[in-house]
């Protein structure tokens, strides 16, 4: 018997496919295609009128350049090594970030889903400390651990393991208490049920959670940089600070915001072709359209 697992969240780009079906690759990919389609014609649709309304005047050329303008000096970004150092240093701190919090969140996770008393205990911690955003903490972080490297990558694992861990959580709890019974009926022990029975079925819900955390881990690498500027070293935030505070440039700080936008695209795309490699028979929880 198979028992697909889906939450309303992660299946809102597809559904599961049962009884061990397979689709095509053209016609599993037909749907995506029309989708990302979609996505960038509304794109060209709001340069276009960005466009009209600073050519006509309406808006200021001041306070909002030409779109024109912001993708010309969004491709002269490319050439800059400056900023080709920022964004290395970015996906740098990305990386390690959610590495950390995924190595962290997804043990403590099958350990909150899977002991109850245990649980129960840290509850309210859980839930006292995952409002606190992480862009407060960075007076405290930095007087703990100094800025740099280490202060950006603590900031983003403190932010990035709230989702891992609670869709653990949930993935675990929507585990078929059949399913466990039955193992543990057959003589296997809790770390087998948990590895053979628990993990797989969590596993679409954990893999939601990274996708989750991977934006979020962005947002505080990228804000992290621009209030602490080039006291945190290099990233797209010192990049955005360095053209608000030196010469303001409305003009490179959208152009490195555009830079910023395509990195969370290209990461969140990389983090949904790694689980449907990993997880081939749970598309429908991936995010890729039914």
């Amino acid at each position: 018997m198979q028992v697909n697992y889906a939450s309303p969240e992660a299946t809102r780009g597809g559904r599961a496919t049962g009884g061990g079906r397979r689709r095509g690759p053209s016609l599993a990919w037909k749907p995506l295609a029309t989708r990302w389609g979609r996505g960038l014609a509304g794109l060209a649709i709001l340069l276009l009128l960005a466009q009209a309304l600073g050519s006509s005047g309406v808006l200021s050329r001041s306070v909002l350049p030409l779109a024109s303008t912001v993708l010309a000096r969004a491709a002269g970004l490319a050439g800059n090594a400056q900023f080709r150092a920022d964004l290395a240093a970015t996906v740098e701190s990305w990386a390690l970030g959610l590495g950390i919090a995924v190595a962290v969140a997804v043990p403590s996770g099958l350990l909150l889903g899977n002991v109850p008393v245990v649980r129960s205990a840290t509850r309210s911690l859980v839930e006292f400390m995952r409002p606190v955003p992480a862009v407060v903490l960075i007076p405290l972080v930095a007087l703990l651990i100094g800025p740099g490297l280490q202060m950006s990558v603590t900031l983003i694992v403190y932010a990035a393991i709230w989702p891992i861990l609670l869709n653990t959580i949930y993935g675990l709890d929507d585990v078929d208490p059949l399913a466990k019974e039955t193992l543990t009926a057959f003589g296997f022990g809790r770390m087998a049920v948990i590895r053979r029975v628990c993990l797989p079925s969590a596993a679409p819900f954990i893999v939601t959670g990274i996708r989750l955390a991977s934006s979020i881990a962005i947002i505080v690498a990228i804000g992290t940089g621009v209030v602490t500027g080039r006291i945190d070293g290099n990233g797209l935030g010192a990049y955005i600070a360095d053209a608000t505070t030196s010469s303001p440039n409305t003009a490179v700080v959208l152009a490195a915001a555009l830079w910023a936008g395509l990195l969370g695209l290209a990461l969140n795309a990389l983090i949904t072709w790694a689980g449907r490699r990993a997880l081939p028979w749970q598309h429908g929880y991936l995010g890729e359209p039914g």
